[in-house]
């Protein structure tokens, strides 16, 4: 047969339990006479001892009760005392001062370990005054000590175990709050580069196809228009791989899908053909050598994707200069439209904006607007910070 933990069961039925078991213990050591602590005789017959008892261990019902039941146990105590003071009287007693100091509240806590300080000091004092000799007092003292200070200061060790698994329960609560907060930062962060992503794709490659397209349906030379209509099917097959590797990364079933690897600058070439066939003159100046971070050779790709993209709708058939440069490790991007209106000024949408938290995402920077008669883009991206 298995009996449940003592823990599981409620309050009420533990101290119950605990009564119960105490009740028969004393019951025990008053019947075999074992319950004398001063004097040989003890003239209070077992009736009386065992009234004492039960309202005592009636009481441990309502151990946590404070102060209350400690307030009535202490008079039932000194009832006992006033006969003559009984073994199990001071141990069940003794489950009172535990009570007390662990389930009352902070001062009464506190108030209960000066008590049980002053109590052993006055029982010395008491039993110097009393007794015929230092050692009967110092006997007296000791003897206290294990009724009194032994209990609170269990009891005061359990309170603080107890406060110190509180606190950290509540710092693990804190901690998986703001892991939880973290994680729809850093969810609601990636939404929003995947969505600068997306513009960069989709306004890209289809906005180029839309003028390549119109563009093709007005040039009567077919040789021409079939190298406009070249560059439309690269540009739609771009967008789609590119959509594609966007779509695997979105998956959530584990599987091993096939990606493509992200643009770089090296790809450049492919956005100048593109945007020379939409009716750009297109002019490249690149010093850059060196093998950069990942980051910023993705973000100074699509820096130069958006602002070819926009130069070919607000401009067309200008002249644009593309110019990427490295020094004192600062990659920089400039595209320069030579034709600009005002009234063909782009709006600071989502182009410009994505433009902006790119180069903001790798610590650099971008300024867009009117320069020397025409609209200017540069890009100044950190590259030692990448590494």
């Amino acid at each position: 047969m298995q009996f449940p933990r003592l823990r599981s069961l409620p309050v009420w039925q533990q101290d119950a339990l605990i009564a119960l078991a105490t009740w028969v213990v004393g019951f025990g050591i008053y019947a075999t006479g074992n319950h004398r602590l001063l004097g040989a005789h003890d003239d209070a017959p077992l009736w009386v001892r065992l009234i004492e008892l039960t309202v005592l261990c009636g009481l441990a019902m309502l151990r946590r009760w404070v102060p209350g039941a400690l307030i009535i146990a202490t008079a039932v105590l000194a009832v006992d005392v006033w006969i003559s003071t009984s073994l199990p009287a001071l141990i069940v007693y003794t489950d009172f001062l535990y009570a007390a100091t662990l389930y009352g509240s902070r001062r009464t806590s506190r108030v209960m370990i000066g008590l049980a300080a002053l109590s052993v000091a006055g029982a010395l004092v008491a039993v110097l005054v009393l007794a015929h000799e230092w050692r009967v007092a110092v006997l007296a003292a000791v003897t206290v000590l294990p009724f009194a200070v032994m209990p609170v200061w269990w009891a005061t060790n359990v309170r603080q175990q107890r406060d110190i698994a509180e606190t950290e329960r509540a710092n693990a609560r804190q901690l998986a709050k703001i892991a939880e907060l973290d994680r729809r930062a850093a969810v609601a962060a990636e939404r929003g580069r995947m969505a600068r992503d997306l513009h960069d794709v989709i306004a890209g490659h289809l906005s180029a196809i839309a003028i390549q397209s119109e563009a093709a349906l007005s040039m009567p030379d077919p040789k021409l228009a079939r190298t406009v209509l070249r560059s439309v099917r690269e540009n739609s097959v771009s967008a789609l791989e590119e959509m594609r590797a966007m779509i695997g990364l979105l998956k959530t079933d584990g599987g091993a899908a096939e990606t493509t690897a992200p643009a770089r600058l090296t790809e450049l070439l492919k956005l100048v053909e593109s945007a020379r066939a939409s009716g750009l003159d297109v002019a490249v100046g690149s010093t850059v050598d060196v093998v950069l971070p990942a980051a910023v050779d993705l973000t100074a790709y699509r820096i130069a994707q958006e602002a070819l993209t926009n130069a070919a709708k607000h401009a067309p058939g200008g002249r644009v200069d593309v110019d990427v440069c490295f020094y004192d490790q600062v990659l920089q991007v400039k595209i320069r439209n030579d034709v600009f209106h005002a009234d063909t000024e782009p709006a600071d949408g989502a182009g410009l904006l994505n433009m902006r938290e790119r180069a903001d995402a790798v610590g650099g920077t971008l300024t867009a607007g009117p320069a020397d008669g025409g609209w200017l883009v540069r890009a100044d991206l950190p590259v030692s910070d990448q590494r």
